[in-house]
């Protein structure tokens, strides 16, 4: 997989997104980060405590509306499992452009 194409294309989408913020920025580069290192394999297994330092945030509630948020705006697909040894879930989604913004 080509390293820039994830990044363009989030960028891409999220210039016609007005849901999207700073925060939600900054969580799913830290996650697109994770996944590069992880050779692009899904599901990412992640903890708070990994990426929150990673996304330059420190409340955990941020953490877990963020996350929601982008799971239900189409970005992630997040399973929280609360399972301190395998972590949650995180699925990159494959990123498309809404009808109305084509």
């Amino acid at each position: 997989m080509e390293q820039s194409k994830p990044f363009k294309r989030f960028y891409e989408v999220i210039t016609c997104d007005g849901r999207i913020g700073p925060v939600h920025i900054s969580v799913y580069m830290a996650l697109l980060y994770l996944w590069e290192q992880q050779s692009y394999k899904d599901p990412l297994h992640i903890f708070s405590r990994d990426l929150m330092p990673l996304a330059k945030i420190s409340g955990v509630a941020t953490y877990y509306r963020t996350m929601k948020e982008l799971n239900k705006y189409g970005y992630i697909k997040y399973i929280s499992t609360y399972d301190r040894i395998l972590g949650s879930l995180v699925y990159m989604l494959e990123l498309q452009m809404s009808k109305k913004d084509k």
